[in-house]
């Protein structure tokens, strides 16, 4: 089949890494051409707005799904009318707006952050007032990799965080004491059936995800049931045809919600090199109709995001137990170039790989 992508970044790159040897072949659709699909499949380049080129590029597709959440809802539903798009239009309406998706987590009876809305400074102050501080304060859109949001520590901060988000509709959440964050990743295939990944730890460097442990170390049996029954719910509630990422906080031995992502998402990178069908190859097989592949993991793995710049990786390429991805995008600050998986790592091997990727 050819599978159409909406978005042409790494992600994209690496869903056609994962499809091709499946047989299939990809066209991507962006507003602005990408060097990190170059070569592996045929790029529009094209407005989300532009109506004509989204039909032209359906009839070049078989079946569409983005690597993105940000598609307009509208481009989607054009898309639609013309081939299949997996995951379905509601997932991108739910995971757009930050306080839709909280709404929709509690409506299914998920736990989250306390929050509450703002779109004033006086609303932004009663709200913190209301949670009490700390409080964490996000744009309800278009926020990713610790854009858009801040933190208020005082009240005398409102007015600078205020303009510093340029007066946008803001989500205001409770600080969570949480111990550590986690993810869950699962795969639903078009006849409903489901595969979980191991849970994942994650550690986050100015606002990016920097280092994913995977399977998560220390996981109860009650903490790893509570967060399949939460993502579980999500994807039967949708009718979700691909693969879905949510961030959880653990507090307490318990897990509240954070964000969601419809689409593969950067802390299950590691599947690639750790099980036997990554969080790409089964997105792949559920959006084209295959059947989904195995989750367990063949090792424990680290992945370390590498950022900004590219270090110096001789080093690295010496272990053999070391793989290294790199986009083919050209470094820039708080950029994604590439990320780094150990397998059943040393602590030296550990270590040294963090202090080449902690810089920035």
């Amino acid at each position: 089949m050819r599978v159409g992508i909406l978005g042409s970044g790494q992600l994209g790159r690496m869903l056609a890494l994962a499809g091709h040897p499946l047989g299939h072949s990809f066209s991507f659709y962006d507003s602005s051409a990408s060097s990190a699909t170059v070569g592996l499949g045929e790029c529009t380049v094209a407005s989300f707005e532009d109506i004509e080129a989204l039909k032209r590029f359906a009839g070049q597709c078989d079946v569409i799904t983005y690597e993105f959440e940000n598609v307009p809802c509208a481009a989607a539903e054009t898309l639609s009318s013309i081939r299949p798009v997996f995951p379905p239009a509601r997932a991108l309406e739910v995971s757009q707006d930050r306080l839709v998706e909280k709404e929709f987590l509690q409506g299914l009876g998920i736990g989250t952050p306390r929050f509450r809305s703002a779109s004033s400074e006086s609303e932004l102050r009663e709200a913190c007032e209301a949670l009490g501080l700390p409080c964490i304060v996000k744009t309800r859109r278009f926020g990713y990799d610790g854009k858009g949001q801040a933190r208020i520590d005082d009240l005398a901060d409102v007015a600078r965080v205020w303009k510093l988000l340029n007066g946008a509709p803001l989500l205001v959440e409770g600080f969570v004491p949480f111990s550590r964050e986690l993810s869950v990743i699962a795969t639903r295939e078009q006849g409903g059936q489901v595969c979980l990944y191991p849970l994942s730890q994650n550690e986050h460097i100015e606002g990016i995800l920097h280092r994913s442990e995977l399977p998560a170390p220390d996981v109860t049996p009650k903490l790893k049931k509570a967060a399949y029954q939460l993502i579980s719910s999500v994807l039967e509630e949708l009718q979700y045809v691909g693969t879905l990422a949510i961030e959880l906080f653990e507090v307490r031995g318990e897990v509240l919600a954070n964000e969601m992502a419809p689409r593969v998402h950067n802390s299950g990178h590691a599947t690639i090199d750790c099980v036997a069908s990554s969080q790409f190859e089964n997105h792949i097989r559920a959006v084209t109709g295959m059947p989904l592949g195995s989750t367990e993991p063949t090792a424990r793995a680290v992945m370390f995001n590498i950022i900004g710049r590219i270090p110096a990786l001789d080093q690295v390429r010496d272990l053999p137990n070391a793989r290294v991805h790199l986009y083919g995008k050209e470094p820039r600050p708080g950029r994604k170039l590439g990320h780094i998986t150990l397998l059943n790592p040393s602590k030296a091997e550990e270590d040294m790989v963090n202090g080449l990727t902690s810089e920035r």
